[in-house]
């Protein structure tokens, strides 16, 4: 009896992991990561039937058709309330295929200041949140209840008691340790605060799509983007991965239109409202700045053509830092191409791991690199979190975005593009500093590891497609 009930188990997990199997083969955005789905749910169902219920859907219809059906007619209400941008055109003419394939424009005029650690950025926001007169729109991937998170906190109930208008995202998955009293204490006092989720009805086996985004926007006048989220540890207060090396961004212009429009579409899909949507400031700086909000929902992979012509634009210095370098093809053989023309092609990762899957696989596309002629450095003083890129003598992004598929097709995320030599020069010296805390990635990294570890390193390789 027990045999035949075991066989019967067996045999309906095998069916049910072909069906899966054909699901994935239908449904999953990259044949690498159709053909490994298929082939564990085939063949052991019993290891990954349950992951591929929570990581394996690649579509979640209610966002994606209310994305591309309403989107439209949201950006046109925002568009309403928020001016469009120019820039001049000669200027930013080799990025006009990024503007294009993103639907968005350059502005001119913004005034930047880069945010070079964690100090800097939270006293720059909690700062601008303390002057906040009329509305502050607040969104992080996460919010930890930590000291940083409770000073978050309070400065938010502060304002809202003055008669500030306050708005919060966070999501709900990369924020599943922060607790009920948190959101509670911030929504009983007037904060309108609500998690983030890619379907509107509780979905416990949607995991997998993620909003990235960092955003602040003070006023309509002052915003914020990057890397950082809130908790202790981006202060570098948690060893053993502090000190904490991230960027972030301060942005006062017309573009902080276009932070709060992407505010205002994640907003919309959570609350059905828009949010308050103010005129920001008249530019008075020298940077022309294009924001790019990308995401699963898009009808292109955005993120990853984003990287592919930045790198494609690059004619003299390509510099990227990012703490999970695993890139697609596309965006591996544009880096490729760029040391053909003769560009200087550094790569910063971290010497330290927060998620040692990433880091194994980190690790071996590093050795690929360097065989292909690609400077890859490893950040020695602590973890390194920033994402910045740095292109010639005049172009620097900052923002949200990996170099791994979870940026590229998971995520949503965020991130500012700034074409200004001052601005530029700015982030070049401070990536000088960070190369000269780096040591260079050799190939004998990976050729005199011990075997285990080269093994576990391409098998980590073989989870691309949730990394």
């Amino acid at each position: 009896m027990l045999t035949t009930l075991v066989g019967a188990v067996v045999v309906l997990l095998h069916l049910a992991g072909v069906l899966a199997a054909m699901h994935a083969v239908m449904h999953t955005r990259t044949p690498q990561g159709a053909f490994a789905w298929a082939l564990g749910l085939v063949f052991l169902p019993y290891v990954t039937l349950v992951p591929y219920l929570y990581l394996g859907r690649s579509r979640f219809h209610g966002y994606v058709d209310l994305h591309r059906r309403r989107r439209g007619q949201m950006q046109a209400l925002a568009n309403g309330q928020l001016p469009t941008g120019t820039a001049s055109q000669q200027a930013c003419e080799r990025y006009s295929e990024i503007a294009r394939l993103l639907g968005a424009r350059f502005h001119d005029g913004q005034r930047l200041k880069l945010l070079v650690d964690g100090e800097a950025t939270f006293e720059a926001i909690l700062g601008a949140i303390g002057e906040a007169r009329r509305c502050v729109l607040v969104q992080f991937f996460i919010i930890h209840d930590d000291a940083l998170g409770r000073r978050l906190q309070q400065a938010l109930l502060e304002r809202v008691r003055a008669g500030v208008e306050v708005c919060v995202l966070f999501d709900g998955i990369g924020s599943h340790a922060l607790p009920r009293q948190y959101v509670e204490t911030l929504r009983e006092a007037g904060v309108a605060i609500h998690p983030f989720a890619t379907q509107r009805r509780s979905n416990r086996f949607q995991l997998n799509f993620r909003n990235h985004r960092k955003i602040v926007v003070v006023d309509g006048t002052r915003g914020y983007v990057g890397g950082l989220n809130v908790g202790d540890e981006y202060l570098g207060l948690k060893p053993p991965l502090s000190p904490w090396r991230d960027t972030h961004l301060q942005i006062e212009g017309p573009a902080v239109a276009d932070l709060q429009r992407s505010f205002a579409e994640d907003w919309h899909w959570v609350t059905g409202e828009l949010p308050p949507l103010l005129r920001p400031g008249p530019g008075h700086g020298g940077a022309r700045t294009l924001v790019a909000a990308t995401g699963p929902a898009d009808r292109q992979e955005t993120c990853s053509l984003f990287f592919t012509a930045l790198i494609h634009a690059a004619r003299r210095r390509l510099w990227i830092t990012t703490p999970y370098f695993v890139p697609d093809p596309a965006v591996m053989a544009a880096l490729r191409l760029a040391v053909f023309r003769g560009v200087d092609v550094r790569v910063l990762i971290p010497a330290r791991p927060d998620h040692h899957t990433v880091f194994l696989a980190t690790g071996l596309y590093a050795h690929d690199a360097v065989r292909a002629g690609i400077r890859v450095f490893r950040y020695q003083p602590g973890f390194l979190h920033q994402k910045v890129t740095l292109v010639d003598d005049d172009t620097a992004t900052v923002g949200s975005m990996n170099l791994d598929n979870r940026s590229f097709r998971l995520n949503f995320e965020i991130g500012s593009l700034h074409v200004d030599r001052g601005f530029a020069g700015e982030v070049e010296r401070m990536l000088d500093e960070d190369f000269a805390q780096a040591r260079e990635v050799t190939e004998a990294e990976y050729l005199q590891a011990p075997y285990l570890r080269r093994l576990a390193m391409h098998v980590a390789r073989l989870f691309d497609p949730v990394l």
